[in-house]
Order: structure tokens, then C-alpha cells, then sequence
């Protein structure tokens, strides 16, 4: 079936550069990034597994792109969701190609200074709202009494 194509891609990984944004003619936005994601492999020389990183240029558009480039930085942890793009082109005679990644949603992961701690995985080792970019609101929380949960007993299977 001809319609059941799906492009789609998910990765999460920490940037290798600062973002790039530029403006085309029309004022349009476009924000080029590049995001390392580490996979496994075992070495059969030494029987060791070690990182295997793969390296991905991203294309974020418009108002997301602005976002990136103004809060993004190098080593930042990243999550990204969109598609993939095949192009060619011709240098010097030699025909190139590449597939880049085209974001519909960028993630933010981890807080700001997450891209100072070498940690590599994308994901903070400790939850702290204080390092978070975005404010913890905990109004809505209500703490449970001492001795409020259920027993052992009272659990129905």
C-alpha cells in the first residue's frame, strides 16, 4: 500500500555545536543543529563494548528554531521528533548525498548547566527544580496523611 508510508524519527542526544540560525528572504527562520546520540557496539579485538556515536544534522524551522538558538548550547541534552530528508548536491564534480533530520518538536532535556556535566546520556542524574528551566508549580499538590495508604492486606489481588 502506497499510503502507508511513515517517515519518522525520534532521537535524543546532546548538541556537538552552538546552534546556527539564520533568516531566508521571505523572513522565515531556520535553525541548524547538530546532535551526537551514542549507541553500543562490542570491539572483537577486546571484547569491550564501547559508545559508537552517530552524528545528526537537524533542521528546526520558524519560531522553534528562534527558541533553540536563543536557549540551546553546545553539550546541551536534546530530544528531537521529525522526519528525514535525502538530499543531493554535486562539488567539484563528485555527486554527494546526505539525510538530515527535519524537527517538528525539539525537547529541551535536563536544566541549563546540564551541558557542563559531561554526563553524555541526555538525562540528569538528580531531579532538582532549581536547575530546571521551567518553574515547578506545586500548588495543586496535597500531602497524604501519615498513615493514610492502604495495608498488604487490603490490596485486591
Amino acid at each position: 500500500m502506497a499510503g502507508s508510508n511513515i517517515n519518522r524519527v525520534i532521537i535524543t542526544g546532546n548538541l556537538t555545536a552552538d546552534p546556527e540560525l539564520r533568516s531566508l528572504p521571505s523572513g522565515t527562520s531556520v535553525c541548524k543543529l547538530r546532535v551526537a546520540c551514542n549507541g553500543r557496539r562490542k570491539n572483537n579485538a577486546s571484547g569491550q563494548w564501547e559508545d559508537d556515536p552517530n552524528f545528526f544534522n537537524v533542521t528546526v524551522w520558524g519560531a522553534q528554531g528562534e527558541n533553540c538558538a536563543k536557549y540551546l548550547s553546545k553539550g546541551r541534552p536534546v530530544a528531537i521528533d521529525g522526519r528525514l530528508d535525502w538530499h543531493e548536491w554535486e562539488t567539484d564534480g563528485q555527486k554527494r548525498s546526505a539525510v538530515d533530520i527535519i524537527a517538528e518538536t525539539v525537547q529541551f532535556l535536563g536544566g541549563r548547566d546540564d551541558a557542563s556535566s559531561g554526563s553524555g546520556n541526555g538525562f540528569s542524574s538528580s531531579v532538582n527544580a532549581a536547575s530546571s528551566d521551567i518553574p515547578v508549580d506545586t500548588s495543586d499538590y496535597v500531602s497524604a496523611p501519615v498513615g493514610a495508604g492502604a495495608a498488604d492486606d487490603d490490596i485486591p489481588f
